[in-house]
């Protein structure tokens, strides 16, 4: 039996993918064109085990009808990782809201008609962003039960309200169905919902100038100078390594234990100072090259905002996630490795 992962190119995806291969899986994944499923089948090394499937445009309510038809017989689990991640847009519900929610119940409604009685477990990525509005009250405790309190109208106020809008209204869509059709279709539902994701990407090659929003901050950081005004990346929250929110994914299809909760993901705090300390301090090639902020002040041992207790989760999952500093160095050796390959290749050979 296969596991069917939706948005299969994406940042935690690949790791996903990469850690169910390495334990016999057979994985089907979607992307939005030939060119990306090539490159990932290349990146897996052309593995008999991961199979592709073309899926353009995840805002359609039958986007993945096709590919669920196609492989009904053999779907045991399916993970869906594909949602837009992105805050600009003239029309916030169109792009952001709309695609969200409908990427989640075209795919469960896809199950429903065509593999309700193979699938048995579907888990849904979302984030942390569905349980707070960006203008959450200091002092406020988030845990599992809670939700982001925008309504569909106030979180089109601007692009981060509408991103954070999107998770909530998503995942409220994926329960909702699951509650409609409980007499219909098999499967359990679990959500996880991490904060800000860093770490490695899955492979070096993945490496480019620009990142992904959340391994950007880091990039940036590794390419500033003294001099730099890091005032735009200033930031402070919460975090969690990539390959543990992979492993969480996994850990969802295995364990019936975790299906039925939304898994809150975080290691603990960070912010911007944080990342440039662990970055002097571990790197001599960086030390003194690179902006310093100002070293010992980062809050995040007393910081005033929200407070997350992730406890209940952290309960079900039963696994010790990399520590912060491990995921700074690992993110930031794997950018630096690159940078180094990409000199040696300006170097010209007489």
């Amino acid at each position: 039996m296969s596991v069917f992962i939706s948005g299969a190119t994406g940042y935690i995806a690949r790791h996903t993918v990469g850690q169910l291969l390495d334990q016999n899986y057979k994985v089907i994944g979607t992307c939005r064109s030939q060119t990306k499923c090539d490159q990932l089948q290349q990146r897996f090394g052309n593995n008999p085990n991961l199979t592709m499937e073309i899926v353009e445009d995840i805002s359609k309510l039958d986007a993945f009808d096709g590919a669920i038809q196609k492989h009904a017989h053999e779907i045991k689990h399916v993970l869906h990782m594909a949602s837009p991640v992105f805050f600009t847009s003239d029309d916030f519900a169109k792009d952001i809201l709309v695609p969200a929610v409908n990427g989640t119940e075209g795919i469960l409604t896809s199950i429903k008609k065509y593999a309700a009685e193979s699938v048995e477990s579907v888990v849904v990525t979302f984030s942390y962003a569905a349980l707070t509005s960006p203008e959450n009250e200091k002092g406020v405790v988030l845990n599992e039960d809670s939700w982001n309190p925008d309504s569909w109208e106030h979180c089109q106020r601007n692009g981060m309200a509408a991103y954070c809008g999107s998770k909530k209204f998503a995942e409220e869509a994926a329960w909702k169905f699951l509650a409609e059709n409980k007499d219909v279709v098999k499967f359990k539902l679990a959500t996880v919902n991490p904060v800000y994701v860093f770490g490695p990407q899955k492979f070096d090659a993945d490496v480019s100038q620009k990142l992904n929003s959340s391994c950007e901050i880091v990039n940036q950081i590794i390419h500033s100078t003294p001099n730099t005004d890091l005032t735009p990346l200033t930031l402070s929250g919460y975090c969690v390594d990539v390959r543990d929110v992979a492993k969480t994914h996994v850990l969802a299809i295995q364990n019936e234990e975790l299906l039925g909760h939304r898994l809150i993901m975080s290691e603990g705090r960070f912010d911007t100072q944080a990342i440039m300390d662990i970055l002097n301090e571990s790197f001599p090639v960086l030390k003194g090259k690179i902006a310093v902020g100002n070293p010992g002040t980062s809050s995040t041992k007393n910081h005033p905002g929200t407070k997350l207790d992730d406890s209940r989760s952290r309960k079900l999952l039963k696994f010790k996630y990399h520590s912060f500093e491990e995921t700074m160095v690992d993110m930031a050796s794997q950018i630096l490795k690159h940078d180094e390959l990409i000199q040696k290749s300006k170097v010209s050979v007489p």
